[in-house]
């Protein structure tokens, strides 16, 4: 996976994992969807492999719902 296409060092760094590969990359979030989509595409033929680190999606799908106030806020 490559780094951001601008170059640019300012963004995020988002977590990608690939079970199949054993590896882990660091791109930055506005390249993550591309990143993604393109390892998928030259090594796993396609299939969705390649994916945002599991526990950082849970973590940002958590901060996204408590954001739009979806979750309660009780504690």
């Amino acid at each position: 996976m490559a780094p951001s296409a601008d170059g640019s060092d300012t963004d995020p760094q988002v977590p990608i994992f690939c079970p199949d590969c054993e590896t882990t990359s660091r791109v930055s979030l506005p390249d993550v969807a591309d990143a993604i989509d393109r390892h998928n595409e030259h090594v796993h033929d396609g299939d969705d492999v390649a994916s945002v680190d599991p526990d950082i999606a849970d973590r940002i799908a958590d901060l996204a719902a408590k954001d739009l106030g979806l979750l309660d806020d009780d504690s």
